[in-house]
């Protein structure tokens, strides 16, 4: 079983930058893929960016390509991401997901067995 505890959420104004992490327990979470998705208000929950279990493959939606950069550290246990240029429709709660059997870059959330609790991005114009 796979616990995932996100941080580093918060206030920043458009044009600024966050930096999420996703710590990850219990299971070999080094060998799992890896994503991040997020829920606007009043949207559902989409695709953000995935990365392999190696770390070798990243993935990005269209809306997020160019801006955010998703890493991962398997010595920590540890996926990031790093969200520049922020725009205020980038303002969600972000949860990162993990599985073992998923390619790196599955974007459907059905597809994940393990989520973290979330955590809130606000971007202010």
């Amino acid at each position: 079983q796979v616990q995932l505890v996100e941080s580093g959420g918060g206030l920043v104004q458009a044009g600024g930058s966050l930096r999420l992490s996703c710590a990850a327990s219990g299971g070999t979470s080094s060998s799992y893929a890896m994503g991040w998705f997020r829920r606007g208000p009043g949207k559902e929950r989409e695709f953000v960016a995935g990365i392999n279990w190696s770390g070798t493959g990243t993935y990005y939606s269209d809306s997020v390509k160019g801006r955010f950069a998703i890493s991962r550290d398997n010595a920590k246990n540890t996926v990031y991401l790093e969200m520049n240029s922020l725009k205020p429709e980038d303002t969600a709660l972000y949860y990162c997901a993990a599985d073992r059997l998923v390619a790196g870059g599955e974007t459907r959330s059905s597809m994940y067995s393990y989520w973290g609790q979330g955590t809130q991005v606000t971007v202010s114009s």
